[in-house]
């Protein structure tokens, strides 16, 4: 497992492989599948609340449409795998679910919700999402995906433990009116229509009813255990691997055998006895002139030879043709496509377009190489090709005969309209809690549509099918084999300042670097520019940059002079070239688990100028789950030495003014343990040694303090809570920076998390903090004199402040890792 954040041109990322086609088992579930019209959606707040079990089992058990609305995309939560965070992890955490549901056979739908973090209330959360905004988008999913029944994960109330989390049962319960009256959102009626769901239930949970069962009276019970032989696994096993998908969130599942139970409480809607589908014709009945294809399918069913899965071809194109007589609905839509994917997986069809790159620049040359393998019996002409996105429109008469391979090429220019290929959620700022899509026909949508598309007119016989393939880059690498990636389409040219945050910590000037970087093409010239806030200096004004070849990266360095004031602001690069402006940078992430992530943000950081003192020059980091704390320290400074398990000796730490431990070092580094006799014989002898938060469960080692001390669910979620400062004196407050109230605005997300709720006399409590309503709140900062040095305990999200530039968390960190100085 690897992450890159910016792009290295002569290694490309890849990590995902192409998907193959369905086996001779799944093409039978399949078909199936096609004589079942039913339809059923779960409604949760984050990535991994939703039930993967349930999930699994309607898709592949019940073989109905099934799909999974989540509020958010995660960008409020930790990461375990990495230092990625907000909108970063919010991108991870979308491929996650993507993962899932490629595994349990589900779709996937968002509003455009933000998480902004762990919240109290649903009425918190829905002052910052704009809860009529947010209802528009469950509407909206609820009238296109038009679920005959809805299931939440969570209560309407305070039993969900997380404002997100009873926020988006009550949405599902209000959609659950609104999406049938034609008098609300009508903007959407035109497009969608309206749509009334069966019902509405709650998979109640074990933590908000722990004596539930069968027996229940009012509930309706789903064995999710039951074992498909088609598929080869329960459907508990498959949904313990769609689960394992969630892997920055840590919720790596083992699979299950025999009986499963989930219980369903009535909420909304007509009740169900028994099953959850009862009252609603899942049959081709429901829908006008359905009787004619119902028949049909039965006999592709009955006369699906697994040896030979081209014989059925004939009859599914039967299908095919009377689902196209039908009036327009939803259920001729999914069907249409339902029968035309089988007839491809029945004739074995592969076809593919993969170009000479991953990046492609509008107006520039791209090379496709198009495949094209029939693996029946059954002679196929190819009639016509095409993409749009490249102009390209081919004419032919083309036999595929059975296991011959095709190979066509083509070079044609991008489009010059096609846009990039950045998120679309991610393209303009968004405020707290609510994303910004302008083009409402994306809200909902898990990801962009393919950068790039060809369509292959394929004649069989006297039928014609239409199939689509997006354009995709391969590579084979030597260990894991053939690899491929998204084609995306991107500027060409990068501007990536060396730093997300950029600290002046007094009136001296610096020098900043911007690496240029040729996209695709080379032989691009241009003027480089910084833009920074008024009464601040630049020189040179401006610098000359030539990229003579594809990936080329130029280093520009330029010197800063900062105004007189201290402030918080931003510098940005900006680079003319061709008539044009260019001011976006590339960041790319990527994960074993998940397809490879391109963002293009703006060419801008962070930059605080401020009076930060320190003391020490060599810090010790050990690492936890991941968080950007080190770059932060050398932002300060410091030289940082991120110490591996092994280094951390005696004699090592005799080189370090002070050590820090990453985020949930204490849950995540099985050798924490002795690493903590390490650190507090060095913070006896003298060192100074900071923690940084750790939760409450699943501790590595319960001697990671000096003295007594218990950690708990404690938590401080309004950014802006009053902090009061208990100990005014202390010397963690005054030297060498003096800390204040005002130290503690412009803070991000929260003050902190899982505080401290007992400590021993020993330890000086600094601050005080607390949510609206709650109790005072004094685990936040806890420091300790230990022998002849300092151990200090912290809830405060660093983590969160530090990589955003907040000065005053600047300060008050130097003054944590100075502390004994």
């Amino acid at each position: 497992m690897k992450r890159i954040f910016y792009l290295l041109f002569l290694s490309p990322v890849l990590s995902f492989a192409q998907t193959h086609q369905p086996n001779a088992a799944q093409i039978e579930l399949k078909l199936k599948k096609l004589n079942v019209l039913g339809a059923a959606l779960y409604v949760a707040a984050h990535p991994d609340d939703e039930n993967t079990s349930i999930i699994t089992y309607f898709a592949n058990g019940r073989l109905v449409e099934t799909a999974y609305l989540s509020m958010t995309r995660g960008d409020g939560g930790q990461n375990l795998i990495g230092p990625e965070l907000r909108d970063l992890l919010g991108l991870i955490r979308t491929q996650e679910l993507l993962s899932a549901r490629r595994i349990d056979g589900g779709k996937q739908f968002f509003t455009r919700a933000n998480d902004f973090g762990y919240s109290k209330s649903a009425d918190e959360t829905f002052k910052i999402w704009n809860r009529d905004e947010i209802l528009s988008d469950v509407v909206r999913v609820f009238r296109q995906f038009q679920p005959d029944v809805i299931i939440t994960r969570f209560p309407p109330d305070e039993r969900a433990g997380h404002g997100h989390h009873t926020a988006s049962a009550i949405l599902a319960q209000e959609a659950f009116g609104a999406a049938a009256n034609a008098q609300i959102f009508p903007e959407q009626v035109k497009q969608y229509g309206i749509w009334q769901v069966k019902r509405l239930y709650t998979n109640t949970g074990r933590w908000w009813n722990n004596t539930i069962n069968e027996n229940t009276p009012g509930i309706v019970t789903l064995n999710v255990g039951s074992y498909n032989t088609l598929l080869g696994q329960s459907y508990s096993e498959i949904s313990a691997t769609s689960r394992s998908q969630h892997k920055s969130q840590g919720f790596g599942s083992r699979g299950l055998r025999g009986d499963q139970l989930q219980f369903l409480e009535y909420q909304k809607g007509d009740s169900a006895r028994k099953d959850i589908f009862e009252g609603i014709n899942t049959t081709w009945s429901r829908v006008k002139g359905g009787d004619k294809i119902q028949p049909l399918v039965d006999k592709a069913i009955q006369g699906y030879e697994m040896a030979t899965p081209s014989q059925t071809v004939p009859i599914l194109f039967q299908i095919r043709n009377e689902i196209m007589k039908l009036g327009e609905s939803i259920w001729k839509k999914r069907k249409l496509k339902e029968v035309e994917e089988l007839i491809v997986d029945c004739l074995g069809l592969f076809l593919e377009a993969t170009a000479d790159d991953y990046f492609g620049t509008p107006d520039h040359l791209v090379t496709a190489s198009l495949e094209l393998v029939n693996r029946s019996s059954i002679d196929l002409l190819v009639d016509r090709i095409q993409s749009e996105g490249l102009n390209f429109d081919s004419a032919s008469s083309i036999t595929l005969k059975n296991n011959i391979l095709l190979v066509l090429k083509t070079k044609k220019k991008v489009k010059s309209t096609l846009a990039y290929s950045d998120p679309y959620w991610l393209k303009e700022k968004h405020s707290t809690g609510l994303f910004t899509v302008n083009n409402t026909a994306l809200i909902g949508k898990p990801e962009n549509d393919p950068a790039i598309t060809f369509s292959f007119s394929i004649q069989v016989g006297n039928e014609k099918l239409i199939v689509n393939r997006p354009l995709i880059y391969k590579i084979t690498d030597p260990v894991k084999g053939e690899l491929s990636r998204h084609f995306e389409i991107v500027p060409p040219i990068f501007l990536n300042l060396s730093k997300s945050v950029f600290i002046f910590s007094d009136d001296n000037s610096r020098t900043l670097d911007v690496k240029v970087i040729s996209s695709i093409q080379g032989n691009e010239t241009g003027i480089l520019k910084l833009k920074v806030p008024e009464g601040w200096r630049v020189q040179p004004a401006s610098i000359p940059f030539e990229l003579k070849s594809k990936g080329e990266e130029q280093v520009k360095t330029f010197t800063v002079f900062p105004g007189k004031n201290e402030i918080t602001s931003s510098i940005k690069a900006i680079a003319e070239m061709n008539g044009k402006i260019y001011d976006q940078s590339i960041l790319s992430i990527s994960y074993d688990h998940i397809p490879p992530q391109t963002l293009l943000p703006k060419s801008e950081s962070k930059l605080v100028h401020l009076d930060l003192k320190k003391s020490g020059n060599k810090i010790g980091y050990v690492a936890g789950a991941g968080d950007e704390v080190p770059n932060a320290l050398r932002n300060m400074g410091y030289e940082v030495w991120e110490m591996k398990d092994e280094e951390v000796n005696s004699e090592n730490l005799k080189r370090v003014d002070a050590v820090v431990l990453g985020i949930r070092a204490i849950n995540t580094n099985t050798r924490i343990g002795f690493i903590m006799s390490e650190l507090l014989n060095y913070t006896k002898n003298g060192g100074t040694v900071v923690v940084q938060y750790n939760t409450n469960h699943d501790l590595k080692t319960n001697e990671f303090s000096p003295y007594e001390l218990t950690l708990s669910r404690d938590r401080v979620t309004e950014e802006d809570a009053e902090v009061r400062i208990l100990k005014p004196d202390h010397a963690l407050l005054n030297a060498p920076n003096k800390i204040s109230a005002k130290d503690f605005e412009d803070w991000v997300q929260e003050r902190g998390l899982y505080y401290p709720s007992k400590w021993d006399a020993n330890f000086d409590a600094v601050l005080s903090m607390n949510d609206k309503g709650e109790t005072p709140k004094d685990g936040s900062v806890l420091v300790a004199k230990y022998g002849k040095g300092y151990y200090i305990y912290t809830g405060l999200s660093f983590f969160r402040e530090l990589p955003e530039g907040v000065a005053g968390a600047y300060k008050l960190f130097a003054n944590m890792v100075s502390m004994g100085k």
